[in-house]
């Protein structure tokens, strides 16, 4: 096998192993309609983490009978808010995230330099993977 080769597996393979990571700390967030996770990782080292829910201090009730309720944080607000707060820099780094991202997400994930998002469910909506592909962020889609 040559170099390129062996490289590409080896990413895979630890794209695969960060996601399944991602799917196991999903199960931290209290939503019940979908959980969602995220992992923030750089130079092979994860720099934070995330799981949809509401903010710290607020109940632990993501939804209002069949609503969201409108305050509840994305698993990746929430990873890239996190590392804000610590001596950890997100730029360079790669999203892995259970769903694929949100518009709102979307800019946020560009304002934090990130520039890989590895996801591995679609979302309602295709706005947020269409505006990282314009910001020229990688995005790659890899199922269950």
């Amino acid at each position: 096998m040559n170099t390129k080769a062996y490289n590409e597996n080896k990413q895979l393979l630890l794209d695969k192993r960060y996601l399944q990571m991602a799917r196991i700390w999903a199960q931290n967030s209290y939503c019940i309609r979908r959980q969602v996770g995220a992992l923030l990782v750089k130079d092979k080292m994860i720099i934070s983490d995330g799981y949809n829910g509401t903010p710290s201090g607020f109940e632990n009730e993501c939804e209002d009978g069949d609503t969201t309720k409108p305050y509840v944080l994305h698993a990746e607000a929430n990873a890239i808010t996190k590392v804000a707060k610590s001596a950890n820099s997100s730029d360079g780094a790669t999203l892995y995230v259970t769903a694929a991202p949100c518009i709102e997400c979307a800019k946020l994930i560009i304002q934090a330099g990130i520039i890989r998002v590895v996801y591995s469910e679609s979302y309602r909506s295709d706005d947020g993977k269409r505006l990282l592909e314009k910001a020229g962020i990688d995005l790659i889609y890899l199922p269950d």
